[in-house]
């Protein structure tokens, strides 16, 4: 709990068995958050299992694979479903600390975002925690050209570590997005179609073979989908094209 607002982390979950409670227990030592939600989507490890015995956690198994997207799609209509005012998404792989929770949930918290990410760019983590280089230059890329069509200025669009209010996750169409990696992007690009500024903090990584990772067609899959989003915003901004993912206010 923070200033009377209800804290709650969701985890989009992926046979993450060998780094879940290692997570978990950093996420509940910073003693602000009231609950954890892990969504399972149809792990072949042990995942489901170990969440289901950590405390103050809710469990939701997916009946079979559907995606990152939909993962989080199911996290976050969760989280409002239990009362939460900040939710945090955390990956359970360990790649990002959760020590980190307390300074996100201040800047919600008291009223000065409702967006919040953990960059692994700021202060030149990302090389140092292990980001394969092509990674990196990919990662630079993709978010030179879309602060380009976007006018935003942030230092990546691409963390898998990021906290909302209820209030703007209320306010965004996460349906319309895809199912699959691309999620992550779409979702951002609607924080800022909305006009909200998100703010940033420097997140150290880790990069260790337990970390989830995909494979290199699906980046490539993956990349393309940012910068076609991109142009779909900018375009729609422009009024030359309708869209469903950036939809005009209503007069």
């Amino acid at each position: 709990m923070f200033k009377g607002k209800r804290v709650i982390v969701v985890m989009p979950a992926y046979n993450a068995a060998a780094t879940l409670r290692r997570t978990y227990d950093e996420v509940m030592a910073e003693q602000i958050v009231d609950h954890v939600i892990l969504v399972d989507d149809a792990s072949s490890d042990e995942t489901a299992e170990i969440a289901a015995g950590l405390p103050n956690t809710t469990v939701h198994t997916h009946a079979h694979n559907r995606g990152y997207g939909a993962n989080q799609k199911t996290c976050y209509k969760l989280a409002l479903e239990q009362g939460g005012d900040i939710v945090i998404m955390v990956h359970p792989d360990y790649q990002y600390t959760p020590k980190l929770i307390p300074a996100m949930v201040s800047l919600i918290g008291n009223d000065l975002y409702s967006c919040v990410l953990a960059s692994r760019i700021l202060g030149g983590h990302a090389i140092k925690g292990g980001m394969p280089v092509w990674r990196y230059v990919a990662n630079r890329f993709l978010t030179l050209v879309e602060n380009v069509f976007t006018g935003a200025k942030l230092s990546e669009y691409h963390t898998g570590f990021r906290a909302f209010s209820r209030e703007l996750l209320e306010q965004l169409d996460l349906d319309a997005n895809s199912d699959d990696f691309v999620f992550d992007n779409q979702m951002l690009l609607q924080v800022l179609w909305l006009s909200h500024t998100v703010a940033e903090v420097s997140c150290p990584t880790s990069y260790t073979a337990e970390v989830s990772s995909i494979n290199f067609r699906r980046c490539i899959t993956y990349g393309l989908g940012c910068l076609r989003t991109a142009l779909v915003f900018r375009l729609a901004r422009m009024r030359l094209i309708q869209s469903k993912l950036f939809p005009r206010p209503q007069r």
